[in-house]
């Protein structure tokens, strides 16, 4: 039996699948384990104490895990070793998510493509068909990540405190959220995982896309996103298409569209959950 993790910093999904390629279980789902932000007691204790997880471990022979925070050695070796203690039969590759990303989005396993993440956190690579390239180091949610969640969710809160929203999505955000300034510091500075609960902010605004301001917050996103990770891929960008990966991403097909208009580029697939790619990919290579 091999498992197959999506692992974003919000949450995680596990697809367990036998040997002819068939599910072998319910898709099974836990907290997020992002090995950048989640210290290590906490991550074993997310993985130790699923039922579900721990009711197949002694069946699993190969785990492909996918996942956030997982872009440089020293945290994909924690959470592989992490894995290696849980799942003791099990051969264990730890991958960034952005694999995860190009495995769910192109077409043919040899396609070219800019791939991007929209979900909690964002990214960008260039896929060449064999080998993925990055040309920026992420730094996570404080610094980058821009267009993902967490920086929409902070977008948000800094317009709602310096009283940059009309007055009546002023008033429907804090009747969505909690905004007292006590509240929000709590869970930003005292909290595990402040990237997810800042996220946890982005759904207002597709719930009101018919706001101009709403729109503009996720067209300048965009823009920003573009400008900083798209374009370093200027020469690339001629001959291949832009695919995108996350929730984010998927709930703004329409004004990624606009904006890579704007600059250029040619959008190619949209996958929410890139889980169900994984999936068809690993099976295929059985």
């Amino acid at each position: 039996m091999i498992l197959i993790t999506d692992g974003g910093s919000t949450k995680c999904d596990w697809i367990a699948i036998d040997k002819n390629g068939q599910q072998a279980a319910e898709k099974i789902r836990t907290k997020g384990l992002n090995p950048a932000i989640i210290e290590e007691k906490k991550l074993n204790k997310i993985i130790s104490k699923k039922k579900a997880l721990k009711k197949i471990a002694s069946e699993v022979t190969h785990i492909f895990f996918y996942g956030a925070g997982c872009g440089t050695e020293k945290p994909r070796q924690l959470l592989k070793n992490i894995l290696q203690l849980n799942f003791p039969n099990a051969l264990v590759e730890v991958r960034e998510d952005t694999y995860a990303a190009v495995r769910a989005t192109i077409n043919t396993t040899d396609e070219a493509a800019v791939v991007c993440i929209l979900g909690t956190g964002s990214n960008c690579s260039y896929f060449d068909g064999k080998q993925l390239h990055q040309r920026v180091d992420s730094l996570g949610y404080t610094l980058m990540d821009d267009a993902s969640g967490n920086y929409f969710g902070k977008q948000l809160i800094r317009d709602y405190y310096f009283n940059k929203m009309p007055e009546t999505i002023k008033l429907a955000f804090a009747h969505k959220h909690n905004l007292e300034a006590d509240f929000i510091k709590y869970n930003l500075y005292k909290q595990a995982n402040p990237s997810a609960y800042l996220a946890s902010h982005a759904e207002f605004m597709f719930l009101n896309k018919d706001s101009e301001y709403i729109l503009e917050v996720i067209k300048q996103g965009i823009r920003v996103f573009s400008e900083n990770m798209i374009l370093q891929f200027k020469d690339e960008l001629k001959s291949v298409p832009v695919h995108f990966a996350g929730s984010i991403a998927f709930f703004a097909k329409k004004e990624i569209k606009e904006v890579a208009e704007e600059y250029g580029y040619k959008v190619g697939n949209f996958v929410r959950r890139p889980i169900e790619g994984l999936v068809d990919y690993h099976v295929n290579n059985l």
